[in-house]
């Protein structure tokens, strides 16, 4: 399973980039995770336009024939075993390419959360999107290790 992580935005500070990279270690053995990080833009000055700027970039990155998950505070919240049943089916789906796509700070686009296969929330607060990729990245590897019956922490 190829999974792919379009992010808007870079993780800038350390500790989240060593997080990250932590994370995308531990998933080697299971999937070949890449994350493809998209320019953000200044939502300052005309949020309308960064968005459709930065959602062009977004459909830019997104491999072909991948089956796309945009993370949506208004998607479904999935506990670890439910989000490990989605990523499984996904694989197995026909699809081998599974897209999860984080927003910037105006979070996504209208357009990219209408065109998603999928939507996933990570739950009803808002968090800034480096935290989000480190959660995905490490409910990804929790995913995995349930998939494969491996011990986990509950």
């Amino acid at each position: 399973m190829r999974v792919t992580v379009v992010a808007v935005g870079r993780l800038k500070e350390r500790h989240w980039r060593d997080a990250a990279d932590e994370y995308l270690k531990r998933l080697a053995p299971y999937a070949r995770v890449e994350v493809a990080e998209v320019a953000d833009r200044d939502v300052t000055a005309d949020e309308r336009r960064a968005l459709e700027a930065e959602a062009a970039d977004v459909w830019r990155a997104i491999p072909d024939s991948s089956t796309v998950v945009a993370l949506d505070i208004t998607g479904p919240a999935r506990s670890s075993e439910q989000f490990a049943s989605l990523v499984e089916g996904l694989g197995t789906g026909g699809r081998p390419n599974v897209t999860f796509v984080i927003g910037g700070a105006a979070g996504l686009h209208p357009d990219v959360v209408r065109r998603a296969d999928e939507r996933l929330s990570l739950g009803p607060m808002t968090l800034p999107h480096q935290l989000a990729r480190v959660v995905l990245l490490e409910q990804l590897y929790r995913a995995f290790r349930i998939i494969r019956g491996e011990p986990y922490h509950r």
